[in-house]
């Protein structure tokens, strides 16, 4: 079946994109993943090639999209090639929020530099004892004793490129809170990671997204000038509900991109691998394992284009977005899994990009809320 959620300059973007990983990408990854972050000159090269402006409107130095296609399209081509952009994932999700919710300051100060990736960014909201739980966020900031600025204290985990971010979104608790209201009095604000009492400690080691560099924080006494407040104070709840929507689409797409990709590594495998005598792809359950294969990614595909539309005529809800990711994120670990296992004892190597797919696509069931986080949500709007 044709898709129909690209046009030509979706396919043309694809193809500039396609050769610009093969190249900058493709034959550095391993050093990349062993250094555990991607080096800061590549943000430079996707800033030149526009990737990094693509949700920033044209007056600050982007491309003015909407849309999530692009982002997309970007997926695809790193899962194709059994890649990531390190850190840059993170940075690429923000756009949104900068532009809905930043003051003409604001934008003017951060936008440019967004856009050419010399300041990148990441945002904070998980931490040690508040994942999915967003209200039971307890880093604070109080106001200084002359009221301009904001002190910041607590620590923030798995914060997704913040070893070299410059600013971070940090969504804390400001005074105001009501005691009945635990999503009451959660603010975000724009810190400097480079201030005194920003510190970053090492990489916390995961199985998967070795190219990431996925960090703790910890902010003591951080002084933060109550100028960079992102939207109003007290109200960063509303400002995350309109951040995860596109966070889900994005890890549902992504996981439909895994999948696919997976099904392409293993047809490549099983045609050149032999076992006694002839290919691994003459043999039945090779053929039907594929087929399956095949067959679930198909529909993946239907889920995710349905969902980009919907994204893109400002259509898609905050259940259906859940709903996207709670069946995508599975359904595709599924057939990563089942490819893996058509690699035989390769699979379970590095030697192979079907290995890295495999760690990758697990982490798609817990960030952005886990997947029992989505069922509620699903849920509720069921009325249950």
């Amino acid at each position: 079946m044709q898709r129909t959620v690209f046009d030509e300059d979706h396919e043309a973007f694809r193809s500039v994109l396609r050769e610009f990983i093969a190249t900058e990408v493709v034959p550095v990854y391993g050093e990349w993943e062993s250094a555990g972050c991607v080096p800061r000159e590549f943000y430079r090269k996707l800033g030149k090639l526009g990737i990094l402006g693509l949700g920033i409107p044209e007056e600050y130095g982007g491309a003015g999209e909407t849309g999530f296609r692009f982002n997309a399209v970007i997926a695809e081509e790193c899962a194709r090639a059994g890649v990531t952009f390190g850190g840059a994932s993170a940075h690429l999700a923000l756009p949104a929020t900068f532009v809905k919710y930043t003051t003409e300051e604001q934008k003017r100060r951060w936008l440019p530099g967004f856009v050419s990736g010399e300041l990148m960014t990441a945002i904070a909201i998980t931490e040690p004892g508040a994942g999915s739980d967003v209200a039971g966020i307890q880093t604070t900031a109080e106001p200084s004793a002359d009221g301009k600025h904001l002190v910041l204290n607590g620590v923030k985990a798995f914060v997704s490129g913040g070893a070299q971010a410059d600013l971070v979104l940090v969504t804390c608790r400001t005074p105001g809170s009501e005691q009945d209201d635990r999503r009451g009095g959660l603010s975000l604000i724009a810190v400097d990671a480079h201030a005194p009492g920003v510190t970053v400690s090492a990489e916390q080691a995961t199985i998967g997204l070795r190219s990431s560099d996925i960090v703790e924080m910890t902010f003591t006494d951080v002084r933060v000038p109550v100028t960079d407040v992102v939207g109003e104070q007290g109200k960063a709840f509303a400002c995350l509900a309109d951040i995860f929507p596109q966070e889900r689409l994005g890890i549902a797409v992504g996981s439909y991109a895994h999948a696919a990709a997976a099904v392409r590594f293993a047809t490549e495998y099983v045609q050149e691998r032999t076992a006694f005598g002839k290919p691994v792809a003459a043999f039945q359950n090779t053929k039907f394992t594929l087929a399956d294969c095949k067959a679930r990614v198909d529909a993946l595909q239907a889920v995710v284009d349905r969902a980009l539309e919907a994204f893109d005529a400002g259509q898609l809800t905050a259940e259906e977005a859940a709903s996207a990711k709670l069946y995508c994120a599975p359904a595709a670990a599924r057939i990563v899994d089942a490819c893996l296992q058509l690699h035989g004892g390769y699979g379970y190597t590095t030697e192979y990009p079907i290995a890295r797919l495999y760690a990758d696509i697990r982490a798609s069931q817990i960030f952005g809320g886990t997947n029992e986080i989505m069922r509620t949500i699903v849920a509720k709007s069921m009325g249950l």
